[in-house]
C-alpha cells in the first residue's frame, strides 16, 4: 500500500488509525504493566515492545518505500530517501509508575530533516501534528507561535540529567520556575505550546526529539544544539548511544537568557 504522508492539516487516514490503535492499547495497559531494566538503565515494559513492533509494522505497510528507525528496534539511519523515527512510548518511567503523562512520537525525515511529525499524548487524548512549511495543529486546531500567545508563568523545563546545572552556577539565579515533566519530547514541545519559556535536555536520543524538533521549527521557536547536530545524520550511523543535547526557547531573548545554563551542561 502507498499513500501520501499528509492530507492538508490532517494525517493520512491509515496513519491516523495506526496511532489510534497504539494509543488505545497504551491507555488499556496503563497501571497494569511491570517494567524491566534495559542495558542502559532505562525502563521498558511489554507495552513498549508491542507498541514499537506495531508502529514499525504499520509504517512499513503504509509507506513500503520508507525505512524505519525505532527506539526498541533497529536504531541505524536507513539508506532510503525518506525514513521514520519512532519512539513508541516516551516517558516509560511515568507510565510504569502510574503517572498519566507520556507520548507516542513519530517523525518522517527527508534529506536529514523532519517533514512530518506526530506527537500523541494518550492520557490527555491530544494529538499534535506538524508539517514542514505548513504549520502545526493540536486535535485539528492550528497552533500559533508562543510569541503570539499570552505570556506563561515563566516556567522552564529541565530533564533529570540537566538539573545538575543549577549547582554549576551557584552565583546566578535561574531565570525560571523549574518543571520536570519526565518526557523528553513533551519537555521540548512545551515551549512551542506556550507552556514553558525554555527547555533543556541533556541526553536526548534522535527518537526523543525528532517530532518535537519539527513542532518547534514550525512555531518559530529557536533551538541551540549544544554538541552533535541531528541534521548531520549519516546513512548507516548507529543512533543507540548518540546524544543530542539541546536548548529550546520561545524567543531569541529567552534563548540567550538560559544559554549560560545550557553551556554549563557541557562543562
Amino acid at each position: 500500500m502507498t499513500a501520501s504522508p499528509v492530507l492538508s492539516s490532517h494525517l493520512d487516514p491509515a496513519l491516523d488509525a495506526l496511532v489510534d490503535r497504539v494509543a488505545d492499547r497504551q491507555r488499556r495497559d496503563f497501571g497494569h504493566m511491570a517494567s524491566d531494566l534495559k542495558a542502559d538503565g532505562t525502563l521498558i515494559t511489554a507495552c513498549d515492545r508491542w507498541s514499537d513492533a506495531t508502529l514499525v509494522e504499520g509504517l512499513q505497510w503504509i509507506y513500503p518505500e520508507d525505512g524505519v528507525l525505532s527506539e526498541e528496534g533497529r536504531q541505524v539511519v536507513p539508506d532510503t530517501p525518506s525514513f521514520w523515527v519512532v519512539d513508541p512510548l516516551d516517558g516509560t518511567t511515568n507510565f510504569a509508575a502510574g503517572i498519566p503523562y507520556w507520548a507516542i512520537s513519530l517523525a518522517r525525515f527527508e534529506r536529514g530533516r523532519p517533514v512530518l511529525a506526530v506527537l500523541d499524548v494518550p492520557p490527555l487524548r491530544q494529538r499534535i501534528v506538524a508539517i514542514r512549511g505548513e504549520g502545526a495543529w493540536r486535535n485539528g486546531k492550528r497552533l500559533e507561535p508562543p510569541s503570539l500567545q499570552a505570556r506563561t508563568a515563566g516556567c522552564a523545563s529541565l530533564c533529570s540529567r540537566s538539573i545538575g546545572v543549577l549547582q554549576k552556577l551557584p552565583n546566578l539565579r535561574f531565570p525560571g520556575k523549574i518543571r520536570l515533566l519526565g518526557v523528553a519530547s513533551l519537555n521540548l514541545v512545551s515551549v512551542a505550546m506556550g507552556q514553558t519559556v525554555a527547555a533543556l535536555e541533556a541526553t536526548p536520543k534522535l527518537w526523543d526529539l525528532a517530532a518535537a524538533w519539527l513542532v518547534l521549527d514550525e512555531l518559530a521557536c529557536p533551538l541551540r544544539w549544544l554538541d552533535a547536530e541531528p541534521q548531520l545524520l549519516k546513512i548507516g550511523s548507529d543512533q543507540a548511544t548518540q546524544d543530542y543535547p539541546v536548548l529550546a526557547a520561545d524567543s531569541e531573548d529567552s534563548l540567550e537568557r538560559f544559554l549560560p545554563w545550557a553551556e554549563a551542561l557541557l562543562d
